[in-house]
């Protein structure tokens, strides 16, 4: 088992040991179905790819509103840090507006969907060179949230984002066409 895979299990059921109490306890009536949030996430990524293959942490804040129960839309600024290996070397950070599907399991606890867009600027060091490209892709999602109190909510989420590198720049020693990057992370989100 890879270790972002590990922390991001450990993370889950720590999060879940923790919260699940405390939301079961929530009654319906005090409970806000609509309204503006913001969220900060923490966990680790595996990047596929070529000369990309490496695990590291990445931070996330997001803006988002509820518009019901079932739908939000969301923008959150991602920071992947530094991945690669050996002569080759990139740093992304980007900011996705998606769409998330939310499915209440109950009161407290629910699964939910994302899609959307990823603006992201990568920058590659390589074999003596540096190149950046900015680029928007696809991504999607898929994650559980936890109602902590009537405003705070945990959740847990996988992501998967890819980027590209062009395979003519670094002549053409970079083998790929850029990375994949599977996410794991957990977090906490405020309701106002």
């Amino acid at each position: 088992m890879h270790s972002a895979t590990r922390y991001f299990l450990a993370a889950f059921l720590t999060a879940s040991a923790l919260t699940m109490p405390v939301a079961m306890a929530q009654n319906g009536p005090d409970r806000d179905q609509s309204g503006p949030y913001v969220s900060g996430s923490y966990g680790g990524y595996k990047a596929h790819g070529g000369d990309f293959e490496d695990e590291n942490d990445m931070l996330g804040v997001a803006l988002g509103y509820q518009f019901n129960p079932l739908f939000a839309l969301e923008a959150e600024y991602i920071d992947f840090g530094n991945f690669g290996q050996d002569d080759v070397e990139g740093k992304l950070k980007g900011v996705s507006v998606g769409a998330v599907g939310r499915l209440p399991l109950t009161e407290s606890f629910g699964v939910y969907g994302k899609a959307g867009a990823f603006a992201s600027a990568l920058d590659v060091d390589a074999f003596n060179e540096s190149e950046t490209y900015d680029e928007v892709t696809p991504f999607v999602g898929a994650g559980v949230d936890f109602r902590v109190t009537p405003r705070l909510s945990a959740f847990a989420e996988y992501n998967r984002y890819n980027v590209d590198v062009d395979e003519e720049d670094f002549n053409g020693q970079v083998t790929n066409s850029g990375p994949e990057f599977d996410t794991g992370r957990v977090g906490l989100k405020y309701q106002f």
